[in-house]
């Protein structure tokens, strides 16, 4: 059974940064196509960032040049380094994982299978 489970978030001022770590059990990370979600209360689970298993990396719009997720396959972990952190960026942030994702659909919600519980970030201005 595939576990995901982040670490805690935390809350930081406009231009902080934060750095998010989803640890992967029940599956070898490096054979797992992953992404970063987020939500804020009342809207849709949106695509921040995924990797696939070459790392090859996608971003939403919002946060490119300032998010960066990254893999550490012998930690069996995954990384979502944030900088220049904005109000906007404040939500729930969710780890997501499958053994099989199509490149172009990589942030879309529906493409993965496993999920994390959940951290909450919050950035005051």
């Amino acid at each position: 059974q595939v576990q995901l489970v982040e670490s805690v978030g935390g809350s930081v001022q406009a231009g902080g940064s934060l750095r998010l770590s989803c640890a992967v059990s029940g599956v070898t990370a490096s054979t797992y196509y992953m992404a970063w979600f987020r939500r804020v209360p009342g809207t849709e689970r949106e695509g921040v960032a995924s990797i696939s298993t070459n790392n090859k990396t996608t971003y939403a719009d919002a946060v490119k040049g300032r998010f960066t997720i990254s893999r550490d396959n012998a930690k069996n972990t995954v990384y979502l380094q944030m900088n220049s952190l904005k109000p906007e960026d404040t939500a729930m942030y969710y780890c997501a994982g499958d053994g099989w994702v199509n490149y172009s659909g990589a942030l879309r919600e529906h493409a993965y299978i496993s999920w994390g519980q959940g951290t909450q970030v919050t950035v005051s201005s």
